[in-house]
C-alpha cells in the first residue's frame, strides 16, 4: 500500500460543493511540494462542521487506487 501525505484546508461551503457532487476530486499539495488529486467522496469520512483542516495520510492501492484517508493533526 502507497501512502502520501497532504494538507487539506476546505472550509463547509467548500466541503459542501464536494459533497453534493459539483465537484468531482479535491486538488491539495503533499507536506513534500507534489500536487495530489483524489476523489472527493474521501472527505466525506473526516469533515465536519468547520470543514477539513489539517495534514491527512492517503492510502492508496498498487494500482493507484484510493483507500482510506486519516487524519494525522487537525481535525
Amino acid at each position: 500500500m502507497q501512502t502520501i501525505d497532504v494538507v487539506i484546508n476546505l472550509n463547509y461551503d467548500e466541503c459542501l460543493a464536494h459533497y453534493e457532487g459539483r465537484i468531482a476530486n479535491v486538488r491539495t499539495r503533499s507536506v513534500d511540494g507534489r500536487w495530489v488529486i483524489f476523489p472527493a467522496e474521501a472527505i466525506r469520512r473526516v469533515v465536519n462542521r468547520d470543514g477539513v483542516h489539517g495534514i491527512y495520510r492517503l492510502s492508496f492501492s498498487e494500482q493507484g487506487r484510493f483507500i482510506s484517508i486519516n487524519p494525522l493533526t487537525g481535525h
